[in-house]
């Protein structure tokens, strides 16, 4: 049976940095999957799809190896097209009930909710494997993205959903979002950007350990 029937429900859901080559890309990411990532989700908002089909490509043996579910960000055709575990749609990438047609069950498909309960009340109608909840502080990824409220986070369990949290997301702030509800913490600038990134990753594990 599929490991994508027992995927974490709960952790660090980890994105891969905007990174143009695929060494260096290979070169950041792979250190880190071995200190207990939940997800990796590639996303690469700097590259043209055929970059982008080459680097998910490149992470997907070692995610398989690890059993970390692999999640291709706004391109649900691509994930179907290379096999991977799932996708994740923003507003603008396309319904559930399109993505579900390549990427049937257990293949996962999360949704961006941003700051809206009605999203989150369609995308769990709709047959949603996750609930994406942010920004939920400042964030340098998004600078302009619209602000989320833990309140959101606790009105989302009557859904059933795995909720994710994510934006500005630091190990200092991350008990709070947890405490919502926060099954799992979306990051990147917080591990890419830490001076240690596998020792960031132990840092936000600690946060649901508590």
């Amino acid at each position: 049976m599929s490991f994508l029937r027992f995927w974490p429900r709960r952790g660090l859901y980890l994105l891969t940095p905007d990174e143009p080559d695929t060494a260096r890309l290979l070169a950041r990411v792979l250190p880190v999957l071995d200190a207990g990532i939940a997800l990796l989700q590639y996303r690469n908002k700097l590259v043209d799809r055929e970059t982008r089909r080459k680097q998910a490509l490149a992470l997907q043996p070692h995610c398989r190896r690890l059993g970390i579910p692999l999640i291709i960000n706004d391109d649900w055709a691509l994930a179907a097209e290379i096999d991977a575990d799932g996708a994740h749609l923003g507003e603008s990438d396309g319904d559930i009930a399109g993505a579900r047609k390549l990427l049937p069950a257990p293949k996962i498909i999360g949704v961006s909710c941003y700051d809206s309960a009605e999203r989150a009340e369609h995308a769990s109608a709709a047959g949603a494997d996750y609930l994406a909840f942010g920004a939920m502080f400042a964030s340098g990824t998004k600078p302009h993205a619209r602000t989320a409220t833990p309140d959101l986070l606790r009105q989302a369990a009557r859904h059933g959903l795995p909720r994710v949290a994510i934006g500005g997301i630091t190990p200092d702030n991350a008990r709070s979002v947890i405490a919502a509800g926060a099954d799992l913490v979306a990051v990147i600038g917080g591990v890419f950007d830490a001076p240690d990134p596998v020792l960031a990753v132990r840092h936000y594990l600690e946060c649901f350990e508590e």
